[in-house]
C-alpha cells in the first residue's frame, strides 16, 4: 500500500462522504460533504463512487505527501492555487504524485471547500455506512476529528491511467429557498425584508450552521415553537432576528421559527460562500424546487461523461522559445509594416 500523509493542514478540513442517513430518529445528524456536486467530481475523476468519502479542504491551505509509491488524486471545489513537485495543478483534475512528492494547496479563492479524492478512495469503518467526521459527536474514520498534520491515509498505489479534467457547469445567481415551514410566524414585511436584502455569512460559521449578517428579522408571536424536525438548509430565526442556515452537521430537531429553506440545488452554493460576500435569496414554489432537483440529479449521473483526458502538463521551454509568441514585429513610425496597410 502507499499512504498518503497530511503535511501541513488548515482547520475546519476532514473526511467526508455523501452523508450519514437512516438514523436521525434517534438524534444522529447526517454530516456528509457541504457541496456534494464538487464531492462527486473529485470522485468521478479517480473512477470512485460519486459520494464515496473524500477530504474536505477548508479555506486555508494544505499540504499533502506521497510516501511508499505513486498516489492519483483529483481536487474540485473551490478554486485555489495548487502544485505538485512545483508543477501547476488546475481545480477539476486528476494528480499522481510520486513517492515522496508533495501536494501544496493555498488559501480557496471565490469558495470555502476543496475535494480532495484519491484513487481507490479512503479505508476507514463506516458508522451508520458512512465514514463522515462529525467533531462534536466523536463520529467518523479514519479520524473523528478535523485533520491535523500527521494523519496517515492508507490507500491503493496509483493506476497508469490518463491524467483527467472533468467539465463542471457555471452556476450563480440568488439562493433559492421554498418559503416555511413556519414563514406564517413572520409578517409579509419581515418575509420580503428576508428576500430584498443582502446577507453575508459571518465569520463564526461553521459546519452546524452558517449565521447571517444582515438585517434583523422580527417574529410576530415570539421565537418559541415546539420543536421540530430539520433539513439542510433550513433557515432559523432565533430571538436576536438574526438567520441561521443549518448545514451539514446540523441538530436534527430545533425549536426556532424557520421563514425558509435553501433548495437541495442551491446547498452547495450556499456552502460555498466565503464569509462577508454579498448574496440574496430568492423564493421559488415546491414545484420548481422539485424541477431543479431532478435536473441536480441528472447532472451527479452525467459526471463521468464530462470527464476527459488531458493530453499533456508537461511544459516544453525549447517548443516556446522557437515559437512566434509575439507575431510580426511593426515600426510605429512606419506605416508600411503595419497589417492591413497598403503602401501610397
Amino acid at each position: 500500500m502507499s499512504t498518503l500523509v497530511v503535511s501541513q493542514i488548515g482547520p475546519a478540513s476532514s473526511v467526508q462522504d455523501g452523508g450519514r442517513f437512516g438514523a436521525q430518529r434517534y438524534g444522529l445528524t447526517p454530516s456528509g460533504a457541504m457541496d456534494k456536486l464538487a464531492l462527486a467530481a473529485a470522485n468521478s475523476l479517480v473512477g470512485n463512487e460519486p459520494m464515496a468519502a473524500a477530504i474536505e479542504i477548508g479555506p486555508f491551505g494544505a499540504t499533502f505527501t506521497a510516501k511508499g509509491g505513486a498516489v492519483r488524486v483529483a481536487l474540485a471545489g473551490a478554486q485555489r492555487p495548487a502544485d505538485v513537485a512545483k508543477r501547476q495543478v488546475e481545480i477539476n483534475t486528476s494528480v499522481t504524485l510520486n513517492d515522496g512528492e508533495e501536494l501544496t494547496l493555498g488559501f480557496a479563492r471565490g469558495g470555502s471547500f476543496t475535494y480532495l479524492a484519491v484513487e481507490g478512495g479512503i479505508a476507514g469503518e463506516p458508522m451508520f455506512n458512512s465514514l463522515s467526521v462529525n467533531a462534536r459527536a466523536g463520529l467518523g474514520s479514519p479520524y473523528p476529528r478535523p485533520l491535523q498534520a500527521g494523519d496517515v491515509f492508507e490507500v491503493a498505489p496509483a493506476g497508469d491511467a490518463p491524467e483527467l479534467r472533468i467539465d463542471l457547469p457555471k452556476i450563480s445567481g440568488a439562493i433559492r429557498v421554498v418559503m416555511g415551514p413556519q414563514d406564517d410566524e413572520f409578517s409579509d414585511e419581515m418575509k420580503a425584508l428576508f428576500l430584498g436584502s443582502d446577507w453575508m455569512v459571518s465569520a463564526t460559521s461553521d459546519r452546524m450552521g452558517y449565521r447571517l449578517e444582515g438585517p434583523q428579522i422580527r417574529h410576530l408571536h415570539g421565537h418559541n415553537i415546539v420543536s421540530d424536525g430539520t433539513v439542510d438548509g433550513s433557515i432559523q430565526v432565533p430571538g436576536n432576528g438574526s438567520p441561521i442556515v443549518l448545514m451539514s452537521d446540523r441538530g436534527t430537531s430545533g425549536g426556532y421559527p424557520k421563514i425558509a429553506t435553501v433548495i437541495t440545488t442551491d446547498f452547495g452554493r450556499l456552502a460555498q460562500t466565503p464569509a462577508g460576500t454579498p448574496f440574496r435569496f430568492k423564493a421559488v414554489s415546491m414545484v420548481e424546487a422539485q424541477a431543479e432537483l431532478r435536473r441536480y440529479k441528472d447532472l451527479l449521473r452525467s459526471l463521468p461523461g464530462r470527464v476527459t483526458a488531458i493530453a499533456s502538463r508537461d511544459f516544453n521551454v525549447d517548443a516556446l522559445l522557437t515559437a512566434n509568441v509575439a507575431g510580426h514585429a511593426v515600426s510605429a513610425t512606419d506605416a508600411t509594416t503595419w497589417p492591413g496597410v497598403t503602401p501610397d
